[in-house]
């Protein structure tokens, strides 16, 4: 339709100075017609021509008089009455293409009962003037006739060109089109079964570019559902180990903790270096099914003091720090956060852990602070020691899990039970800075009312 409808544009500019130019050779022939009739009358000069004969030689031309202009002067050659005035004048003998057009046009809308008085120059210098007047109901009708028959061509053309624009869209666009869009979705019934990514064989540049685009999309898609899938499988075997080794490791520890009690010292010396490990095997085993575990309970926020909690944290890691290591708290002694206290314990517990062994591995006295306030929107708590620093390598995937371990020996997990707890609160556990002059976590915990603007949205 539209290839039709721009055609018909296209026809209607080449209409308007066609009909001109078929108005222009219509009063030409006339004229022609008309000096040839005139010039048979001045040879028989000399013999008198009937009336029967002249109004013939009229007819013949289709004019109703005709005047030649020879060696300055006038001659009515021929001539009939006239059934009215003229109402209508052309002059042919010198026009511009923008006088041809107006005057086609005006004609077509002109009374068909008119007279029409048309100037030329003769051919084959027969004059300098040929004047004839004749009617405008043939012209106008000629002209009309034209007209249609130059529409019914244009719209066999539109048709043909239509029909030749749509078989050539739908070859070369819409069926390859239709197959990436058929690949989709067969690839989107099973995405990890590689048979159904698509294979570029499009011959036009663009689709070419697309196909080839998709095909590398879905071949990185199906590798990764298969790696994320064998991921998957290799969690629940793991989850599942840790849980039966955590047990193990649980009855080792109890018995380690009596290797302690002897008076055999070779083994008072190496039974607090076994019961480390066997602690830190534990604490591994038990971050892994932490992580593991996709229905974590959701945090029950209450008005909670932080300072208890702060407290019980400092003092838990205080028991395994060396004496070198210095707590701080600057906490607010009567301030109140909504949280759940067991995770923010978990939190707190990681980062100040993560901050002890830091400055234990650097072998140097060190200090550990938490400090809490409240701002407007919420609760910060902020955990900073002055220690070596974070190792680039490190920052870059810091709540990654098995990824952000900032500790040689370390599993990355903390960080990242760390994090998810946090976005668990509505808040969000964030890197402040890390230097040379140390490293400092923010906890934000909103309050309710931005709780519930974030539920909102």
């Amino acid at each position: 339709m539209l290839t039709i409808i721009f055609v018909m544009i296209a026809e209607v500019l080449i209409f308007v100075p066609s009909v001109a130019r078929f108005r222009q050779d219509y009063l030409l022939a006339r004229l022609e017609k008309s000096q040839i009739a005139s010039l048979s009358v001045l040879a028989s000069q000399n013999q008198s021509i009937s009336a029967t004969l002249a109004q013939e030689l009229l007819d013949n031309a289709g004019v109703y008089n005709v005047v030649l202009r020879r060696d300055a002067s006038s001659q009515l050659v021929l001539s009939s009455p006239v059934p009215g005035p003229v109402t209508t004048m052309v002059d042919l003998r010198d026009p511009s293409p923008w006088y041809l057009i107006a005057g086609a046009m005006m004609q077509l809308f002109d009374p068909p009962d008119g007279v029409i008085r048309v100037l030329g120059s003769p051919t084959q210098a027969a004059g300098t003037l040929i004047d004839v007047t004749m009617p405008q109901a043939p012209l106008r009708a000629a002209m009309i006739d034209y007209g249609l028959r130059v529409l019914a061509l244009s719209a066999v053309i539109s048709i043909i060109s239509a029909a030749l624009l749509f078989l050539a869209v739908r070859r070369f666009m819409v069926k390859p089109i239709k197959r990436v869009v058929g690949s989709m979705q067969a690839y989107a019934e099973a995405p990890e079964d590689a048979r159904r990514v698509i294979t570029p064989d499009s011959s036009i540049k663009e689709l070419r570019a697309a196909e080839d685009t998709l095909a590398e999309l879905q071949t990185r898609l199906t590798g990764s559902l298969k790696q994320k899938e064998r991921l998957a499988q290799l969690g629940g075997a793991v989850a599942k180990i840790s849980h039966d080794l955590r047990n193990i490791l649980t009855t080792a520890t109890l018995l380690a903790d009596r290797m302690e009690r002897s008076e055999d010292p070779a083994v008072k010396r190496s039974a607090p270096k076994l019961v480390n490990s066997l602690s830190r095997a534990v604490n591994l085993c038990e971050g892994t099914l932490a992580f593991g575990r996709v229905d974590e309970a959701p945090p029950k926020l209450v008005m909670s003091p932080i300072q208890g909690i702060v407290d019980d944290v400092l003092q838990s890691e205080q028991l395994a720090a060396s004496a070198e290591i210095e707590f701080g708290c600057d906490v607010p002694p009567h301030l109140m956060v909504r949280c759940d206290p067991e995770q923010i314990y978990r939190i707190l517990g990681n980062l100040v852990r993560n901050a002890r062994q830091a400055l234990e591995a650097a072998g140097k006295p060190g200090r550990i602070q938490i400090a809490a306030a409240e701002t407007a929107d919420g609760w910060t708590l902020t955990v900073e020691d002055d220690g070596p620093g974070l190792p680039p390598k490190a920052r870059e995937n810091l709540f990654t899990a098995f990824e952000g371990g900032v500790r040689k020996g370390g599993t990355g997990l903390g960080l990242a039970i760390a994090a998810e707890l946090a976005r668990g609160h509505g808040g969000a556990l964030s890197l402040l800075r890390s230097d040379n002059d140390g490293t400092a976590f923010q906890l934000h915990l909103p309050k309710e009312a931005e709780l519930f603007d974030q539920a909102a949205q």
